[in-house]
């Protein structure tokens, strides 16, 4: 079953007056790299968020962005009176002149003269946080199975178009070597004496080089093999990836031994349809 490497979700739910909003989208990369922005009060628990995202997202390029938002002011507000006075005194020492008002407005201002008392991470809040995880990852999931879904149908569809051009390389073959065999006789002609035996073993030659029998049968096996992994395997990325350079090698090999317009004209839009495999594939997970 293919998923999409890009997923979005969102959960948001408040707990004692805590608003919190939990963030998580991701796009395609070679392995997982996860970002994490979250509030100081989470920080201790980043490590055990890190494992349940990584266990469930898997692979790709992650932001998670965890927002806190207090609904009611009940931080406990403390002001350092001792530094106050510090700060105060080395202003005066500075400036002598001006109020002491003005010194404590500039005082006030300076580092860790006012802070907060917050209460500790509680059992129920962290347990609260963790559901906004998990119903945060299921709609991620949600969103990866729906984009999969729509990667399914259009790798599908190119992987039947290269069917199809393979299918219509069939009557350009007999033809091409009538056409070497033909330039050949003319060719011939023009000399009083013919070895045929020289001939025939030079379009045997010819014959074998241009056969391209194999690289048809190992094209169709390798867009069958594509089919059934797309179809049949999860997280099948870079499985998917590995097989379509398989595909990208026997095209080539079909192209350089086609000797003939028609199919090169039809190699270069299974080439045109690859690429676009080859750039869906990057996003399947």
């Amino acid at each position: 079953m293919i998923l999409s490497m890009t997923g979005f979700g969102r959960s948001e739910g408040v707990f004692e007056g805590k608003k919190i909003t939990l963030d998580l989208k991701s796009l395609n990369s070679k392995s997982f790299d996860l970002n994490i922005k979250m509030p100081v009060r989470y920080k201790e628990k980043e490590f055990e968020i890190r494992k349940i995202l990584n266990e469930r997202i898997l692979r790709g390029k992650v932001d998670c962005y965890i927002n806190l938002e207090t609904l009611n002011d009940t931080a406990e507000a403390h002001i350092n009176h001792e530094l106050v006075r510090t700060y105060m005194n080395e202003l005066k020492n500075l400036a002598a002149d001006g109020p002491d008002f003005e010194y404590l407005k500039m005082a006030v201002r300076m580092p860790d003269v006012i802070s907060t008392k917050q209460e500790e991470l509680g059992e129920e809040e962290w347990l609260f946080l963790q559901k906004l995880v998990d119903e945060a990852l299921g709609k991620f999931e949600d969103f990866r199975q729906t984009e999969g879904q729509i990667l399914h149908e259009e790798l599908k569809r190119n992987i039947h178009n290269i069917e199809t051009y393979l299918t219509m390389v069939q009557p350009y073959e007999g033809v091409r070597l009538e056409a070497v065999k033909e330039r050949y006789l003319s060719t011939l002609k023009e000399f009083k004496q013919i070895d045929e035996t020289r001939f025939y073993q030079e379009m045997a030659y010819y014959t074998e080089k241009l056969d391209i029998s194999e690289e048809k049968v190992r094209l169709t096996q390798h867009l069958k093999y594509y089919t059934e992994v797309m179809k049949n395997e999860n997280n099948n990325g870079k499985k998917l990836g590995f097989i379509s350079q398989e595909i990208g090698r026997e095209i080539n090999t079909l192209g350089s031994k086609a000797n003939h317009a028609e199919i090169q004209k039809l190699v270069v839009m299974m080439k045109d349809d690859l690429e676009k495999i080859k750039e869906q594939t990057l996003n399947v997970l």
